[in-house]
C-alpha cells in the first residue's frame, strides 16, 4: 500500500481507502455484517488504513460494523473518517430522499447542516464507532437551508474539543468548498471523479492544488461501467445527474466497450484488468490523494487492491489518455 499526505496537515492517508457505504444495508447493495467485517478486517492487513462511512449507510449500523471490525486494532493505526450534515426521523433542513422504503417501513431523508444538529451527529457518530475522536469529519452535502458558515462553525466548536482532527466537505463544488472554507480550514473534498466524469478538472482540482487541500475521490469506476462487464438497465440513485443517465444510451455503452477494448491489452501488459487500469489512472491524476472503494467481500477488496500493483509508463498514461479524448468527442452526453 502506499500512503499519501493529505493537503498540508501532517496527517497520512493510505492511497486506497475502504468505502463503507454498501455495508449497511442500503441502496448500494448491502451485505451482511460477517462478510462486512471479514471485508473490512482483510483490507486493514492488505493496508488499507483509511476507512470512510457515514450515519446515512445504513443509518448507522455501516458505523457500528466498523466499529466491530476494528474493536483491538490500537486507534492511531488507523484513520476513521465519516459525515455529517444528512438527517431522518426529523422534517428539518432540504427535503432530499422522499418516502424512502425500508424493511420496517418508510422514512423521508433532509440534508441538514445546523449548528447544534451537526454536534449531536457527531456525538452519535463517535458513540457508534466507539472511539473518542474522528479523524476526517465532513458536510456530506451542501444544505441548502442552511447557511455553510453555520455548519463550520459546529466543525470548528467539534475541533476545539478534540473530537475531531480535520475538517472537510463532500460533493460539494469549487465555489461551495472556497466558501466553506473561510469558516473554518477545509481540508479536503470528496467528490465523484473517473474517467468518464472529470469535470472537476475545470476548477476543483486547480483550486485544491493551489490552496494545498486533498481530493478524495469516489465512483472512480463510474457505477460499475469502467469494469466492462455488462450491466443493468439504469436505476436512479441518490446524488445522479441527467448526463449519468446519457451514459447507459446504447450508442454509448458500444462506445464505452470500444474504449475499454483498447485498454485490455495494456491492463494485460501489467498483469492487470481494465479495472485494476481504471482505478491506477485515477489515482495518478494531479490533484487526487486518495480514491475510495467500495466492497462487500473479503475477495473483493483482494482483486480491487491489484490495482497497486500497476505503476503505469509515461507512455502508457498518454496513450490512455489520447484514448479518453477520442472517447469524449464521441459519446453524446445530452
Amino acid at each position: 500500500m502506499e500512503y499519501r499526505q493529505l493537503g498540508n496537515t501532517g496527517l497520512s492517508l493510505s492511497a486506497i481507502a475502504f468505502g463503507a457505504w454498501a455495508i449497511g444495508k442500503w441502496e448500494q447493495g448491502g451485505v451482511e455484517p460477517a462478510d462486512a467485517t471479514a471485508a473490512l478486517r482483510k483490507a486493514y492487513e492488505m493496508g488499507f488504513t483509511s476507512i470512510d462511512t457515514a450515519p446515512l449507510y445504513g443509518l448507522g449500523l455501516s458505523e457500528e460494523i466498523v466499529a466491530t471490525a476494528f474493536a483491538g486494532i490500537p486507534r492511531d493505526r488507523l484513520q476513521l473518517m465519516t459525515k455529517c450534515g444528512v438527517v431522518w426521523g426529523e422534517a428539518r433542513g432540504h427535503l432530499w430522499v422522499k418516502d424512502k422504503k425500508l424493511q420496517d417501513g418508510v422514512i423521508n431523508i433532509y440534508k441538514y447542516g445546523g449548528k447544534e444538529s451537526i454536534i449531536q451527529q457527531c456525538e452519535d457518530s463517535l458513540r457508534r464507532l466507539g472511539t473518542d475522536y474522528i479523524d476526517l469529519y465532513s458536510l456530506h452535502w451542501p444544505d441548502p437551508t442552511t447557511p455553510v458558515e453555520e455548519s463550520m462553525e459546529a466543525l470548528v466548536r467539534l475541533k476545539e474539543q478534540g473530537k475531531i482532527r480535520l475538517a472537510g466537505v463532500c460533493n460539494h463544488t469549487m465555489e461551495q468548498m472556497a466558501q466553506a472554507d473561510g469558516a473554518i480550514d477545509v481540508a479536503f473534498n470528496k467528490v465523484r471523479y473517473s474517467m468518464l466524469n472529470r469535470k472537476i478538472e475545470e476548477d476543483l482540482i486547480p483550486y485544491c492544488r493551489e490552496e494545498k487541500k486533498s481530493i478524495l475521490a469516489y465512483s472512480v469506476l463510474q457505477r460499475g461501467i469502467l469494469t466492462g462487464r455488462d450491466l443493468p438497465q439504469f436505476l436512479w440513485r441518490v446524488g445522479d445527474t441527467p448526463w449519468e443517465v446519457a451514459l447507459y444510451k446504447q450508442e454509448n455503452m458500444v462506445r464505452i466497450k470500444a474504449f475499454l477494448d483498447q485498454l485490455t491489452p495494456i491492463a494485460r501488459d501489467y498483469g492487470g484488468t481494465v479495472t485494476h487500469l481504471c482505478i491506477r489512472w485515477a489515482m495518478e491524476q494531479p490533484g487526487i490523494t486518495t480514491v475510495l472503494l467500495g466492497a462487500t467481500s473479503a475477495e473483493q477488496i483482494v482483486y480491487d487492491a491489484r490495482a497497486m500493483d500497476m505503476t503505469l509508463s509515461a507512455a502508457d498514461m498518454n496513450t490512455v489518455d489520447l484514448l479518453l479524448a477520442n472517447l469524449e468527442k464521441d459519446l453524446d452526453l445530452n
